[in-house]
């Protein structure tokens, strides 16, 4: 498995990924995360713009697509309910999703990003029951609620990893 930037000529494919993570999700009881629009395409075109569109990538077949920045994040800036671990410099984890032919790769994807930086934030919905109990198993902290840019509550997680002890 080997994590990639990716490029605009694959769209069509992290469309169809998004899509199927989107069916999966109403599913499993989280049919209000994304709706029928979520990410936005124009999030997505401007992540692989940026260079912040990644890619899972195993024997040439993409299992997974997120966005990873470190950066600020605007819509991390107030949390509610609770308080960030530290403000310190972070990285952030966005649109996370799967096309389902292979396991774990939200595991995969914090192992990468946990290589990048020992601070890391990250939100989700909160029917999104799956991803706040892998999250909590990975030592993610639950630190409050932010709101996304259409205004709707996000359960907002950070993990601070001890270098020390890895």
């Amino acid at each position: 498995m080997k994590i990639v930037h990716a490029k605009v000529e694959q769209l069509p494919q992290i469309l169809n990924i998004y899509a199927y993570a989107r069916e999966q999700m109403k599913k499993s009881g989280n049919p209000n995360q994304w709706k029928d629009n979520r990410p936005p395409i124009d999030a997505i075109k401007e992540d692989i713009r940026q260079k912040r569109c990644f890619l899972l990538v195993e024997k040439d077949v993409i299992c997974g697509v997120f966005a990873f920045m470190i950066e600020p994040d605007i819509y991390y800036r107030a949390i509610y309910h609770g308080n960030w671990l530290n403000d310190e410099p972070y990285g952030v984890i966005h649109r996370v999703a799967s096309s389902g032919q292979r396991k774990g790769v939200l595991n995969d994807i914090l192992d990468y990003c946990e290589t990048q930086i020992d601070n890391i934030r990250i939100d989700t919905h909160e029917d999104n029951r799956i991803m706040q109990h892998l999250l909590e198993k990975r030592a993610y902290v639950k630190c409050g609620i932010i709101f996304v840019d259409d205004q709707t509550p996000r359960l907002a997680y950070q993990k601070v990893i001890d270098k020390k002890h890895n």
